[in-house]
C-alpha cells in the first residue's frame, strides 16, 4: 500500500514538473519576445522587463515565494509542497532557457501557440495536483476575505495586469494577451477534461454525506440529490447533481478520485446555465 502510494505521488510531482518546464519554455519562446502580458505573474514580469529590464525568473522568484507563504498561512490545506515546487520550478525554467534561440516575436503566432503551449503546460501540472502559484493564490485569498466567487477574484486580479499592459505597450498587444489567456484556457480545458468550460456533473455514490461535503467545502457549489437504486446491486444510491466552473471541476474530480474513488462520476458539458451562482450571484444579497 505504501509502496502504491509513494508511485502515485513520484507519478504526480512528474507532471507538474514536466508541466512547469513547457510554462517556462512558453513564457521564454512566446510571450517575452512578442511583449505579451498574458496576465498572472508572468505578466508582470513582462511589464517589469519591457520598463525596467529585469530579469523575469528573478522577478517571478521574488514574487511567487512570498504569495506561496501568504496562501500557505491563510489557506492552509488548499496549499502543499506541490504548489511550491510549481511555484519554483517556472521561474527556475525561465533563468535556465533563458538564452533559447527558437523565439517568435510575431504577437498572432505567440498568441496562438503560445496560448496553446501555456495551457497544455498548465494543464498537465494540474492533472499532477499542482500549482503553479501566482495570481491563482492571490485570488484564492481575495476569495477568503471578500466572499466573492473564484471566477470573480480571479478576473479582478489579471485584470490589472491586463490594465496595466495597455499603459506599458498598446492596445494591440493587449488584445493579443487577451487572446493568449482565452486560448490556454481552453487549452487547460481539453487536458484535464477535454470538454467545454462549465460542466453539469453526475455523481452516484452511496457516500451521500461525504460527497456533499467535498462539493460544498471544496469547491463552494450548490447541488441537488435524487434518490436512486443500483440496476446491477439494488442497493439505496444518491444521484448528486452539481455544475461547474472548469477550474472547480478539475478539483472536484481531484477531490473525488481522493476522497470518494467508488463514486461514479459524469463531467458532462453545459452550454448555458441560468440561476444562482452562474446568471445570477452566487450568495443572496451580493453586490458584485
Amino acid at each position: 500500500m505504501k509502496k502504491g502510494f509513494t508511485s502515485k505521488s513520484l507519478k504526480e510531482y512528474i507532471y507538474i514538473i514536466i508541466g512547469a518546464t513547457i510554462v517556462g519554455l512558453a513564457y521564454n519562446i512566446f510571450f517575452l519576445p512578442a511583449r505579451l502580458a498574458a496576465g498572472g505573474i508572468s505578466g508582470v514580469s513582462t511589464i517589469l522587463f519591457e520598463v525596467y529590464a529585469v530579469n523575469p525568473a528573478i522577478v517571478q522568484f521574488a514574487i511567487n515565494i512570498p504569495i506561496f507563504f501568504i496562501g500557505l498561512f491563510t489557506l492552509g490545506k488548499e496549499f502543499s509542497f506541490k504548489t511550491l515546487v510549481g511555484t519554483a520550478w517556472v521561474p527556475l525554467t525561465i533563468f535556465l532557457t533563458a538564452d533559447i534561440p527558437l523565439t517568435i516575436t510575431n504577437p498572432f503566432l505567440s498568441a496562438l501557440y503560445g496560448g496553446l503551449i501555456l495551457g497544455a503546460g498548465l494543464g498537465v501540472v494540474y492533472k499532477g495536483g499542482g500549482s503553479t502559484g501566482g495570481t491563482t493564490a492571490i485570488a484564492q485569498v481575495v476569495k477568503k476575505f471578500t466572499g466573492i466567487s473564484s471566477g470573480y477574484s480571479q478576473f479582478i486580479v489579471d485584470g490589472l495586469v491586463v490594465i496595466t499592459s495597455i499603459i506599458v505597450f498598446n492596445i494591440e498587444l493587449t488584445l493579443f494577451a487577451l487572446l493568449a489567456i482565452y486560448i490556454s484556457g481552453k487549452a487547460i480545458d481539453f487536458v484535464q477534461l477535454r470538454t467545454s468550460s462549465t460542466k453539469l456533473i453526475m455523481i452516484i455514490t452511496e457516500e451521500e454525506d461525504k460527497v456533499q461535503q467535498l462539493i460544498q467545502e471544496g469547491i463552494d457549489r450548490g447541488l441537488t440529490k435524487i434518490r436512486s437504486v443500483g440496476g446491477y446491486s439494488k442497493l439505496d444510491k444518491t444521484m448528486i447533481l452539481c455544475v461547474a466552473e472548469q477550474p472547480e471541476a478539475v478539483q472536484l474530480k481531484r477531490l473525488l478520485q481522493n476522497e470518494a474513488p467508488e463514486a461514479f462520476t459524469i463531467f458532462i458539458n453545459a452550454s448555458e446555465i441560468l440561476g444562482r451562482g452562474f446568471s445570477l450571484d452566487r450568495y443572496y444579497g451580493q453586490k458584485l
